[in-house]
């Protein structure tokens, strides 16, 4: 008995959240259909016209721009960020660097250093305890 593969398909909201764009601004073609794995790579290979333009000009879903102005997504909602931005409104945001974006980036900034601190003892723990292990292997075999 032979099984048929099946292609895999994709609703238009997790395509969009692959190609890292915000969906309502997407053409509504994208927007009613399935989007195969096959059509997914080929537009991530060869994008379209409408595909360059949304990731050079926005809008941008929060990912994006949580992203591009260094700051993780919960920081855009405590400074107030709930919609999709444009290329050109985040660049304005980076430039007045307003209280709540300044404060956002530098909490960022310590989380990425902690996560940089907890995996560097976990890299030394692991080490440590191999160190043991062998150890304790090569007492046990003589």
């Amino acid at each position: 008995m032979s099984s048929q593969q099946s292609t895999q398909t994709m609703k238009p909201a997790t395509a969009a959240k692959k190609l890292g764009v915000y969906l309502p601004a997407t053409p509504a073609s994208f927007q009613e259909g399935v989007v195969t794995r096959a059509e997914l790579n080929e537009l991530q290979a060869n994008p379209p016209q409408w595909l360059s333009e949304l990731r050079r000009n926005g809008p941008h879903p929060r990912p994006v721009v949580a992203a591009k102005l260094g700051v993780s997504i919960a920081g855009l909602a405590r400074g107030g960020v709930t919609e999709a931005l444009t290329t050109e409104q985040i660049e304005a945001l980076k430039q007045e660097q307003p209280e709540w974006l300044e404060k956002e980036r530098a909490t960022q900034a310590e989380v990425r250093k902690e996560t940089a601190r907890i995996k560097k003892l976990k890299k030394e723990k692991a080490e440590k305890d191999e160190k043991k292990e062998k150890e304790a292997r090569a007492t046990g075999r003589d």
